[in-house]
């Protein structure tokens, strides 16, 4: 994978996290403690389940655990999870603490920035839609394991922000029972809105995880989000160019169908959205076909 390009996007405690050019990342799509404090990032390097991922960090594994994983709801998991811990080159005194991946090297061997790192594996943490991401944390070598207490992260990933759609369309370009993933016309980096008038990027999962993540350009201010022109959520949390806002009572629908959405920044291919079924197999579209999102309550 030496010939992959790799781009840095986040940064932690002088630890530069990399994403392949054609991934995505997330700071908020998650359920868990991390991804509502900026301490965790998500990694999409845009492969399936099974295939190896490129190291996303340079440095030495250091340990190996294979965990427990609750039952996947609606989906076959992998029937464990695996925690790994890795000594930073770039700062040794922090561990980067990752998740969701099976490693094909060694412990005490380093590596490098897209080097092959380890297998994907489906999670019963993850939800049916998930897609195969590594989970990414920066920690104190004392603390290297819970759930929360990771360092924050701040964003290097620069995504475009244009200025936000009046109406949501795209065109099909993947089509599963679990998902099917819009690509946005015109649009790059992610799925734009406002905070206050501002032109900012969405970053989560809604309605099902009740908050999303914003992203700006300069530091966020205000207070009520705003998509396509309808109320979508309030900031509560803010971090610099990046926020927290809580959700409110929005729906989505796809041909009559109650769809939720799934948003990421994109790191160098066109913006997406994934729309999600209420159960896989509810929603049947084909690749290449044009689709609006149409809106309920709010």
């Amino acid at each position: 994978m030496k010939d992959l390009e790799m781009k840095p996007v986040a940064e932690a405690r002088g630890v530069e996290v990399y994403c392949p050019i054609d991934g995505w990342i997330s700071f908020f799509n998650s359920p868990y403690p991390a991804h509502k404090s900026m301490t965790g990032v998500d990694i999409y390097p845009g492969l399936e389940y099974g295939e190896a991922a490129p190291s996303p960090i340079e440095g030495r594994l250091i340990a190996v655990r294979r965990v427990k994983a609750p039952r996947g709801r609606l989906f076959r998991d992998a029937g464990y999870d695996v925690l790994t811990l890795y000594e930073s080159v770039e700062n040794p005194r922090v561990v980067v603490k990752m998740l969701h991946l099976e490693p094909i090297i060694d412990v005490g061997e380093r590596i490098g920035v897209g080097d092959e790192l380890g297998l994907l594996l489906r999670s019963g943490y993850f939800d049916f839609w998930t897609s195969p991401h590594i989970h990414i944390e920066v920690r104190e070598p004392s603390d290297p394991i819970r759930a929360r207490g990771g360092h924050p992260f701040k964003r290097l990933l620069r995504p475009e922000i244009g200025d936000p759609p009046e109406e949501l369309r795209g065109r099909v370009i993947e089509a599963r029972p679990e998902y099917i993933l819009l690509e946005l016309e015109g649009r790059r980096g992610g799925l734009a809105a406002r905070v206050d008038g501002v032109p900012i990027l969405l970053d989560g999962g809604i309605p099902h995880y009740g908050f999303l993540g914003l992203h700006a350009s300069t530091s966020i201010e205000g207070e009520v989000v705003r998509l396509c022109g309808k109320p979508l959520g309030r900031v509560e949390r803010i971090f610099g160019d990046c926020a927290l806002a809580r959700f409110e009572g929005l729906g989505f629908r796809v041909g009559g169908h109650p769809v939720g959405l799934s948003l990421y920044l994109s790191v160098g291919s066109k913006a997406s959205v994934k729309l999600i079924p209420e159960r896989p197999g509810a929603i049947y579209e084909e690749a290449g076909e044009e689709l609006e999102i149409e809106f309920s309550g709010g």
